[in-house]
């Protein structure tokens, strides 16, 4: 698997990564995997589930930022708009969580 970062501590993915050969390469590499076990597991493997939590939120926002079409199709030209229209679409996905009573 190959990896963007070249030295990260974790990588975290859900069960469609849980295979023995990505564990081992991960292992060899020294990177711990955060990936829950399949259901068909004969010995189920342990995961940190506070790390995978984390990562459904960062899932979750992302589909949140694509719930905005200019974001979603990459309406904007250039690199500085885009930003731009994520900052916005963040400051619109925040408003609502914080006025949430």
């Amino acid at each position: 698997m190959e990896l963007h970062d070249n030295d990260p501590d974790r990588l975290l993915g859900d069960k469609g990564y849980d295979s023995d050969n990505i564990r081992n390469d991960l292992a060899e590499r020294g990177i711990e995997p955060v990936i829950p076990p399949r259901s068909n597991r004969k010995v189920p493997i342990e995961y940190d589930r506070e790390a995978y939590k984390r990562r459904n939120l960062i899932e979750r926002c992302v589909n949140g930022l694509k719930q905005f079409r200019r974001i979603a199709t990459r309406y904007e030209k250039t690199a500085r708009a885009y930003l731009s229209m994520l900052c916005i679409g963040s400051s619109l996905i925040w408003i609502k969580t914080v006025n949430a009573a």
